[in-house]
């Protein structure tokens, strides 16, 4: 058993911590205060490569790796939470499913764009529809050699600066999760409309929209797998983007335990640093081992995912416990500074927002203890692996 990374994914912490801390770390505040990402960013983190993580060499991206993913994503978390889920949605969710299930036609269409140019999001939630996400009501029907699509989606990440949506609608109102389709849609396509920006509590800076479709007429060559097939695609492509999420929170947690430490050096009270009161060191104690034994099972899932081996139950164990570290270490660091982490002087107060956030997206903490108890009571292979 080897816990060890390799040469190749040292140098990719490496270098993404650089990247992390000279370019995104100084203006932190700034994309949270201002709820937005620079374009100036957003062309470094391209031409950086940080766009085609996981799309494949052939069509312009980097490939690599599910460790070196994860590595890439607690780095970029570290520093910001919301330019991480930006780039972590991107990759895992809007790329991942067009280089899993798309047509060689498909993967040279948009993949090269995608890997260059072009920004992807992921339109599964709608208004009634979060959790049970095999009763949305979007439709999209046949019609010809065209998909005529109406409904509403919402908390689409990535949508106001979005060029293409991996979007899911019924094309069987008959049948549950059997019925529903993937489709790729380009913005600015006749019936779509950007809506409102939602205004959140934690990762400002990344845009989170509504959308509507109105007769939105799209070529059936824009479907993405088989009609009915797009519930195993959406479910597919959250698997992996757990693993990102997780790897997200883990990165919001060890920044957490980072500033507490510097302050519990710095601070002195009663005539010494509070890191030498036994309260303060017993909260960094549990956030060091909380935030290791998490890392542990998100580097787990993604060996796993590497080694072409089940790992949904573990993607979601993940993400529950990572989550879970995220808001508890944040919380920790926030009570180490005292009334000066109720401020926005100091980063512990955006931490401790952006945490939250990672209990919910892409599946919540209840919907994984249902992926990993069914895995469980209800195991599909000699692993106990659903």
């Amino acid at each position: 058993m080897n816990f060890e990374l390799t040469e190749q994914q040292e140098m990719l912490r490496a270098v993404t911590r650089e990247f992390a801390e000279g370019e995104i770390a100084p203006i932190a505040h700034e994309i949270d205060a201002t709820e937005t990402i620079p374009d100036s960013l957003r062309r470094k983190l391209r031409e950086n490569n940080y766009f085609g993580l996981l799309i494949p060499e052939a069509y312009g991206g980097v490939d690599v790796d599910s460790v070196g993913y994860v590595v890439v994503m607690e780095e970029l978390s570290r520093a910001s939470a919301a330019v991480a889920i930006t780039v972590s949605v991107h990759n895992s969710v809007a790329a991942g499913p067009i280089a899993r299930f798309g047509t060689e036609e498909q993967k040279s269409c948009w993949l090269p764009r995608l890997a260059k140019n072009s920004l992807g999001a992921f339109a599964l939630t709608e208004p009634d529809s979060g959790s049970d996400a095999a009763a949305l009501v979007t439709r999209a029907v046949r019609d010809g050699d065209e998909y005529v699509l109406n409904g509403a989606k919402t908390f689409v990440t990535n949508g106001k600066y979005a060029d293409l949506f991996v979007l899911f609608a019924r094309t069987n109102p008959e049948a549950k999760h059997r019925g529903i389709t993937a489709f790729v849609i380009e913005r600015g396509s006749p019936g779509l409309t950007i809506g409102k920006t939602i205004d959140k509590m934690g990762i400002r800076g990344s845009d989170t929209v509504e959308l509507s479709l109105e007769n939105c007429r799209i070529p059936v060559s824009r479907r993405l797998d088989a009609e009915g097939h797009g519930f195993r695609v959406a479910m597919q492509s959250l698997d992996g983007g757990r693993i990102g999420v997780a790897a997200q929170a883990l990165g919001i947690a060890q920044a957490s335990l980072e500033a507490a430490t510097r302050y519990a050096r710095d601070r002195y009270q009663f005539g010494r640093p509070i890191a030498e009161f036994q309260a303060i060191q017993w909260m960094i104690a549990d956030m060091r081992t909380e935030i290791e034994a998490a890392r542990l099972l998100t580097f787990q899932a993604a060996w796993l995912k590497d080694q072409g081996e089940p790992m949904g139950p573990y993607a979601s164990m993940a993400k529950l416990k990572a989550s879970a570290v995220a808001r508890m270490a944040a919380d920790r660091a926030v009570q180490i500074h005292g009334g000066y982490g109720y401020t926005k002087e100091f980063a512990v107060e955006r931490y401790y927002r952006d945490a939250k956030v990672t209990e919910l997206y892409e599946g919540t903490s209840e919907i994984q203890r249902i992926v990993i108890s069914n895995s469980v009571l209800h195991p599909k292979d000699g692993k106990g692996s659903a």
